[in-house]
């Protein structure tokens, strides 16, 4: 299951729902310490070859739980019943924590839960650690992060997104937390049997300065963008899912009735980067042509998803909520005022479980991705790890290990007595399970958050016992998608790009919602594009060239 994440529309909120999966790990030399040449920093590059090898811990399934539903594909696995508590499995039969007090800062979208809460003192209980939690707003998390490494004041454990890693985070992560490659690489993983099941894709990505730092949360190699369609009102009126940009076009064209509080779409911008094969974000935003590298923002697909997602909200196709960035679309899309939408995956589950104790024959579905112009898609394979956890270097040996007993306890599977309890808290206190289905308590929901996750987890998984037909379609969905991956350059390595080139991205995230949005046009980001070119991007070009002659190619 996923976190508790934002539905706000930027970008960095919508990346705040990924999770959990792996891909294999790539190859190649040695990197040396600094790939941009002269000037450069231990902290810059990547890890490859046989540091890479020696770093990485030894990968061990797990064998607690049998899923309903097997990956495939890069998916997650489903699970469409719960047991009942003494028929769950047990993964961690040994008490591995000697009673440490550990503070971990850790997002949260949400109200925190008060000190001495019961279902924090049942974790401790079961981990053998007592955590004193430093939950920060996740909608801003990035600023009290930036804030509390630059001090002198870090809490034992830190949870760092992915997207934050701009400015001097990086720099911080190497400087300011411990290697917990004595503790993990290699065979020494297996005393924490939970952590040895993480894939090892997701612990390639958790290395930072040739050390391995985090504890990851994997995620699935899949995309967790999803463009959700209501498939109960598209039976009704016998719309058919569109194949290509043309029909979705078309499709909104038939759908659109304003009068009556009824848009076909939201922004598509997210699904257009799929649709037409727009190469990822940093740092696989490459690819090779010629011998050379070109940059995701210099491509003509780039700029094709731009114009096409301009011409819905041009046609008057978008719900004027998203374009002021106002408002919830999943609630929007909900109540049927927009009729296709895309979000994080997660949302098929947070809208059906809301939307159907009212109305039993709620349906969204999901839509396959689709070429522009009809056929199979290209579609990037997401990173295996994009959230970690990581342990102070001051921290002494035991504050280490039972950070690690806690993170083994957290990435326990689903079907497992820990898992219950992570997820779901004391059963009659904070959840109950009648008929195979698992439901929260007014005080579940209001103390039962998902920041233990951030810690450390298990591969992923999809369980959704209340709406089986959910879990089926949700993993079903990503078993079609996964067909169509493709690997990007460096893809899978935890690359770290000259500080001097962090911000060189800064602007466009917001050029992209003006340009779709008609506030300014597609020739300004062809001069936006040139002057990155300028300001930087030819020479991190020039970088990244370095560093993939050193490292090899790891795109199929």
């Amino acid at each position: 299951m996923t976190p508790n994440s934002p539905s706000a529309p930027s970008r960095r909120r919508f990346l705040a729902s990924t999770a959990v999966a792996a891909a294999a790990v790539g190859g190649g030399m040695p990197l040396l310490a600094a790939c941009g040449g002269s000037g450069g920093s231990k902290n810059e590059g990547t890890t490859t070859g046989k540091k890479l090898k020696d770093i990485l811990p030894t990968y061990v399934p797990s064998k607690a739980v049998t899923p309903d539903i097997p990956s495939k594909n890069g998916s997650a696995v489903g699970f469409t019943t719960a047991l009942p508590a003494d028929q769950l499995a047990v993964s961690v039969p040994k008490k591995l924590g000697k009673g440490s007090e550990l503070t971990i800062m850790a997002p949260l979208w949400g109200t925190s839960p008060g000190e001495g809460n019961p279902y924090w003192k049942a974790m401790d209980e079961a981990a053998g650690v007592k955590v004193k939690w430093q939950n920060q707003d996740g909608n801003v998390y990035g600023q009290k992060l930036g804030a509390v490494l630059a001090s002198s004041q870090i809490p034992d454990a830190v949870v760092v997104p992915g997207w934050e890693l701009g400015g001097k985070i990086p720099s911080a992560i190497a400087n300011k937390f411990a290697d917990l490659g004595p503790y993990l690489s290699g065979d020494k993983v297996k005393a924490y049997p939970n952590l040895a099941a993480i894939p090892t894709g997701a612990w390639q990505r958790a290395i930072f300065a040739d050390k391995l730092r985090g504890l990851p949360m994997p995620a699935e190699s899949t995309p967790n963008i999803t463009p959700f369609y209501r498939a109960d009102i598209f039976e009704e009126k016998g719309y058919e899912v569109p194949t290509t940009t043309q029909e979705f076009y078309d499709l909104c064209k038939e759908i659109n009735a304003p009068k009556s509080k009824v848009w076909a779409c939201s922004d598509m911008t997210w699904s257009a980067y799929v649709f037409f094969g727009v190469l990822p974000e940093k740092p696989y935003y490459w690819k090779l042509v010629d011998g050379k590298l070109v940059n995701r923002y210099e491509t003509p697909e780039y700029l094709e998803a731009l114009e096409w997602s301009r011409s819905l909200y041009s046609a008057g196709f978008v719900h004027p909520d998203a374009k002021a960035e106002t408002g919830d679309m999943r609630t929007t899309f909900s109540s049927g005022n927009v009729l296709m939408y895309n979000a994080d995956i997660s949302d098929w589950y947070a809208a059906t479980a809301v939307q159907r104790l009212d109305k039993p024959e709620f349906r969204m579905d999901a839509m396959d991705f689709f070429a522009a112009d009809g056929g199979a898609p290209v579609i990037y394979e997401a990173s295996p790890s994009n959230i970690w956890c990581f342990v102070s270097k001051d921290a002494d040996k035991k504050t280490i290990e039972d950070v690690l007993a806690l993170a083994n306890f957290t990435a326990a599977p689903y079907g497992t007595k820990e898992q219950r309890l992570k997820a779901y808290g004391l059963e009659g206190t904070h959840h109950t399970l009648k008929d195979g289905v698992l439901v929260k308590t007014e005080l579940g929901n209001n103390q039962v958050f998902a920041t233990y996750e951030y810690v450390a987890s298990s591969s992923p998984f999809r369980a959704y016992p209340d709406f089986p037909d959910v879990a089926k379609g949700v993993v079903e969905w990503q078993q079609r998608q996964g067909a169509h991956l493709k690997k990007p350059l460096f893809h899978g390595m935890q690359i770290q790009e000259p500080t001097r080139y962090t911000e060189l991205n800064a602007q466009f995230e917001d050029l992209e919602k003006d340009i779709v949005r008609g506030r300014k046009k597609v020739s300004d980001m062809q001069q936006q594009v040139s002057d990155w070119k300028s300001k930087g991007g030819d020479k991190l070009r020039d970088w990244y060239k370095k560093l993939l002659d050193e490292t090899g190619e790891s795109a199929s």
